[in-house]
């Protein structure tokens, strides 16, 4: 056997058996395993490479909802009748100059009309514009109601059939919601079907917006009008059109870190050998989603970054002890293998914890953070393979060159000033005025994160930048119409055939006038709405008779005059629509309490009222969710991190010394996020998970060398300088290289990658800090005062045979 001095590589650290059992197996065969994991590790590449290269965008409406909710499942039950309420994509059509009025406007609207309806995945049924028979005007004449199409069948583009039109428009009253308040536009409202009934296939939203985008705005967009175009699915589309941008992204990362690895390591063979690792972990994450079912959504496309970066930032912690390795003494092989049994256990152990921090997110039952949990659960689980097993075997072939360990000799020579500062942290003294800093910072953040809101705090898609096309074309739609875009369905549901009954019609018109009354609501319509004009109209059109009726053959003489949409075939539930200036949290609970008051005071056995439906009611069920999963998410990995940490150090001082600064970051995230404007919401609720899942790694780390130090009967303060010597340089790397991997996201044109990327960075950098820092004040605190002693001499490690 042979001995050598490894005064800068740790002993073995103590951990759970079964880890421990597959670190003997594993070390007891590296030499002979070598060429076999190689191998191996080849041949899967291969596998989930084909694999990878056939996954697909996978973005659906049911994905971005709550669909246990019962706000969701009330409108999935009346879903088809609730469908133009829903997901529909709105397009505007704004002549350049004068009005709508004229005969080529006209002909492009329905040209635009036409060319909308072809669109796989269009309900056409239930697509409106004043070119489709669906829409009509009626009036009062002396003859009776008199009622046609908007634009009739004898339509010739002359003076006289254009000035029909236009009062065609007013008789209708959509104006305001078809047609402009300042008639220079005009809407075609599409509503959209989930599975395409032809094919049977899966509505594929980036085809959809492609196709809005080449067929309608591009094509028509040059003949004298201005195309504006809006709804669920054109967001979705936009943000896979940006998120197409992520692969300039991603080499951008990957260059800055392989310059940053050879900054610190100077040597090509190691920077390959870790880029190498990472990008097949990437490969592998991508094949096992393909596998699992999964696309890629503009959530999960994040992902690739995440498993890239967390893969290099443990892998930094290999490079440091190989070098470390080699330095003192050690053949390649040795290096290599003193490297795993080092860092097997703690790295397994801050792996689990990333796992736990995305598993977590498996609690909110919201389709596309599900996904996400998975996706990057398994791209966790890969870099267990890949950092643990494949980069040993990778190190030991190619080994370090002479320009590498001169670099590595250099640096351990250093004077380590910026150790010793840190290191006086350590001290009692100056560890109080830390922690009472800590304290001081805990508070501000408490304070600042006061102002947190769930939901979306801005108009339009906060998801896109303010002044992206979407946003833009939003924008017009809100200043131009007067119904909203943000639409809260109330569904009152009753007896069958009993629907249009004067109970029914008092309730509804109470509610409608408490909700008129309501700040945010801008307007409100139901079947009962347009009963009234209907039994005035049946009057001679005195005004006098625009209320409810109790004489049931009057109400339902009305009724049958109706448009079908504003009731159910059986007449079981009557959709009352809300139209919200906005779909700020704010809004949307205020309205939601005012129903669910009504509710409780005036619903009977007959008559109920659900909610909710239209975006801004799923918009709501989604706030709620966030709202009640956030502190049992958090909660719950705190907890499962805490025993982890807890099962490998079997310390709950310890314990309380790593997670006491990953609790102070996730404070101060809130903090940013609130002055910063930003909600919880689905694109900001992952990420502080992920703040704590990815954190804990410094404190793992820093503390298992630490103990090493500590072991070897060095009081606290030399055995953390001697900690910041060996690995503080890996630890401030691996805060940099998990910055890396995010922080391109703050130039994304989506806006909520460019939220998560500036949060992720802040709490990435935080925690590296606050463990760098804190840990040592915190542990000075905590640990049982010893006298200081002097470090006993360097002990040689045996290598086992």
């Amino acid at each position: 056997m042979s001995e050598i001095d490894t005064r800068n590589l740790p002993a073995s650290p103590s951990g759970p058996a079964l880890v421990k059992r597959i670190e003997h197996a594993f070390e007891d065969r590296f030499e002979s395993l070598r060429l076999p994991v190689l191998v191996g590790f080849l041949l899967v590449s291969a596998f989930l490479l084909y694999q990878a290269l056939h996954l697909r965008p996978d973005a659906s409406f049911e994905k971005m909802i709550p669909g246990a909710h019962p706000y969701i499942q009330n409108f999935l039950e009346y879903e088809n009748e609730l469908r133009p309420l829903g997901n529909v994509v709105r397009v505007a059509v704004e002549a350049r100059e004068g009005d709508i009025y004229t005969p080529q406007f006209l002909d492009t609207l329905r040209k635009v009309t036409d060319e909308v309806f072809y669109i796989p995945g269009i309900d056409r049924g239930a697509m409106k514009s004043i070119w489709t028979p669906n829409v009509t005007w009626n009036e009062v004449t002396e003859d009776g109601f008199v009622a046609g199409q908007i634009i009739p069948q004898t339509y010739d583009g002359s003076a006289r059939a254009i000035e029909e039109v236009r009062t065609n428009v007013a008789r209708a009253g959509i104006v305001g919601s078809l047609v402009a308040n300042d008639h220079k536009s005009a809407v075609v409202i599409a509503p959209l079907q989930e599975v395409n009934p032809e094919t049977g296939e899966k509505l594929d939203y980036a085809d959809l917006s492609r196709e809005l985008e080449t067929l309608v705005r591009d094509k028509y967009a040059g003949e004298g009008v201005r195309i504006h175009i809006v709804g669920f699915a054109k967001i979705v589309g936009d943000l896979i059109e940006g998120a197409e941008a992520i692969a300039l992204f991603f080499a951008i990362t990957f260059l800055l870190t392989v310059l940053v690895l050879w900054l610190y390591t100077r040597c090509w063979r190691i920077t390959f050998a870790t880029v190498f690792c990472c990008s097949l972990a990437v490969i592998w994450q991508l094949g096992t989603v393909r596998l699992l079912g999964l696309g890629l959504d503009p959530y999960s496309i994040l992902v690739p970054f995440l498993t890239f970066a967390i893969g290099v930032s443990h892998a930094v912690q290999n490079v440091s002890a190989m070098s470390a390795g080699r330095v003192s003494g050690l053949s390649d092989i040795d290096a290599a293998k003193a490297t795993f049994r080092t860092l097997f256990i703690p790295g397994t152990i801050a792996l689990l914890c990333n796992a736990v921090g995305f598993s977590t997110l498996l609690l909110i039952d919201i389709g596309v953070i599900r996904e996400l949990a998975i996706s990057a659960s398994v791209g966790v689980a890969v870099i267990v393979f890949t950092k643990m097993f494949l980069l040993p075997v990778l190190m030991s072939y190619l080994g370090i060159s002479p320009r590498g360990l001169a670099h590595q000799r250099r640096r351990m020579q250093g004077r380590y000033r910026w150790a010793r500062v840190l290191a006086s942290v350590a001290g009692r003294r100056r560890a109080w005025l830390v922690v009472c800093a800590a304290a001081g910072i805990v508070l501000l953040g408490h304070l600042a994160s006061r102002g947190l809101k769930i939901g979306d705090l801005d108009p339009g898609a906060p998801e896109l930048r303010v002044d992206s096309r979407y946003n833009t074309d939003n924008a017009f739609m809100v200043e131009h119409y007067s119904t909203s875009s943000d639409v809260f369905v109330v569904m009152v549901t009753t007896p069958t055939g009993e629907c249009g009954s004067y109970p029914v019609a008092a309730a509804v018109d109470q509610l409608q006038w408490r909700l008129d009354n309501l700040p945010g609501v801008e307007a409100t319509s139901s079947l009962f709405s347009a009963m009234k004009k209907v039994l005035s109209g049946q009057n001679s059109g005195d005004l006098r008779w625009q209320s409810l009726t109790r004489n049931r053959y009057s109400s339902n003489a009305a009724h049958r005059l109706l448009p079908s949409e504003l009731y159910t075939s059986d007449c079981t539930m009557v959709p009352l629509l809300v139209f919200l200036e906005d779909h700020k949290a704010e809004t949307l609970a205020r309205v939601g309490d005012a129903v669910l008051e009504f509710a409780k005071a005036h619903a009977t056995a007959d008559i109920h009222f659900k909610l909710a439906a239209g975006n801004a009611g799923i918009e709501a069920a989604t706030n709620d969710v966030i709202k009640r999963s956030k502190p049992l998410m958090l909660g719950l990995e705190y907890l499962i991190v805490a025993l982890l940490v807890l099962w490998e150090f079997k310390s709950w001082r310890v314990m309380l010394c790593i997670m006491i600064p990953l609790y102070i970051t996730s404070v101060l995230c809130e903090g940013v996020m609130a002055t910063l404007g930003l909600g919880v919401k689905v694109a900001t609720l992952p990420v502080i998970a992920l703040g704590v899942g990815i954190g804990v790694d410094y404190g793992i780390y820093i503390y298992n060398k630490l103990e090493h130090f500590l072991e070897k009967g060095l009081d606290l303060r030399d055995a953390y300088f001697e900690t910041l010597k060996t690995t503080g340089m890996a630890v401030a790397l691996t805060g940099v290289m998990l910055a890396l991997g995010v922080a391109t996201w703050i130039f994304s044109d989506i806006k909520f990658q460019a939220d998560m990327g500036l949060l992720l960075t802040f709490m990435f950098i935080w925690n590296m800090l606050g463990a760098v820092v804190m840990i040592p004040a915190l542990a000075a605190l905590l640990r049982p005062h010893r006298a200081r002693r002097a470090a006993p001499a360097a002990q040689p490690l045996t290598m086992r045979p």
